[in-house]
């Protein structure tokens, strides 16, 4: 099967990502603005990735201040002086409505903090207010329409992945398409999982508990199945690499092993899988493929919910179904 045969939509580019405020940039942003971010991520009960997450956009906000707004200290930036920042986010570097509401979310929450806890203590900041607070909704922009990955496009990237011999990447696909894990998720499987014992009769084997989404620092704790075909990739990729890691996924750099970043996931989708299939792949599509090929098996929603999705209410998997009902919506006028 070619390519072309499997979809005809064209690759569509997402907006370039802000470049990272490197420590020297960060160095020329006001003392007191830098002390009050570092106060600011030190005392929340974050997990690490949301962390990384406030930290990275309050250094954006910090230096478009430097920048833009002659580096004035915070208790004098006005909502009029967001709203700028805002402006120059949306119209010259081009950044969805997700990724601004994201930024206002963060400078949101750190001007709580500086109006809930730091007013009390600083004269300066005794009448500060969250000058992100009433301002104007963001309106949305028109999304990417969520194309499951089918399994006949999986069975196709597979087959290219092993004519180029990248073993790395059929495991982590496997696992991505077959076990429904998180990026963040994936790169925590370890390689002990290989030498697990198999039940007599069962199809799959139970992970290793590993930190999954949550708002505090140890997360959800999860157990994933994973299913015996995806074991074989794990196990010719940790057959190849040459080298001995406790984890299944991982990189190495000079010859430095470490564990795979979840960043990796992002450029393996874009760089690679983007290509075979001609589309547009993100990697945050696997759950939902997943979870759409089991529903599309016959497996019930409800065991799917439970013991794959791992969400709380069926209510929220349905949110991941991308199944069409073409057969069941030409049904529907039947008896009229």
């Amino acid at each position: 099967m070619s390519k072309k045969q499997i979809n005809k939509n064209t690759l569509r580019q997402p907006a370039e990502k802000l470049p990272p405020v490197t420590d020297e940039m960060w160095e020329m942003v006001n003392e007191e603005y830098r002390q009050l971010v570092e106060e600011f991520i030190n005392v929340q009960n974050h997990s690490p990735q949301s962390k990384k997450q406030y930290s990275s956009s309050l250094r954006q906000f910090g230096w478009f201040i430097y920048r833009s707004l002659n580096n004035k200290p915070l208790y004098k930036i006005t909502k009029r002086d967001f709203l700028r920042y805002i402006s120059f986010l949306r119209d010259e570097r081009k950044l969805s409505s997700s990724a601004l509401n994201l930024k206002k979310a963060s400078v949101s929450s750190f001007c709580n903090y500086i109006e809930n806890v730091v007013a009390d203590e600083d004269e300066n900041y005794k009448n500060f207010r969250n000058f992100t607070r009433g301002l104007p909704p963001m309106p949305k922009n028109r999304v990417y329409e969520k194309i499951k990955v089918t399994k006949e496009e999986y069975d196709y990237m597979m087959k290219v992945l092993e004519e180029d011999e990248n073993w790395l990447g059929m495991a982590w696909l496997a696992t991505a398409f077959r076990v429904g894990a998180r990026r963040s998720e994936i790169i925590q499987f370890r390689t002990e999982i290989l030498n697990y014992p198999i039940p007599e009769g069962q199809n799959y084997i139970l992970s290793h508990v590993v930190r999954g989404k949550g708002k505090s620092e140890d997360g959800k704790p999860l157990q994933y199945m994973i299913p015996l075909d995806v074991l074989p990739y794990w196990k010719k990729w940790v057959d190849s690499r040459g080298y001995e890691s406790e984890y299944i996924f991982t990189t190495q750099h000079l010859g430095e092993v470490r564990q795979m970043a979840p960043t990796w996931a992002d450029y393996f989708c874009s760089e690679v899988l983007s290509g075979i299939l001609e589309r547009r792949i993100n990697v945050h599509i696997f759950k939902n493929s997943c979870i759409t090929y089991l529903l599309e098996s016959g497996v019930d929603i409800k065991l799917v919910s439970k013991y794959v999705a791992h969400h709380e209410s069926i209510e929220t998997t349905s949110i991941y179904d991308l199944r069409d009902f073409e057969e069941e919506k030409k049904k529907i006028f039947d008896n009229f």
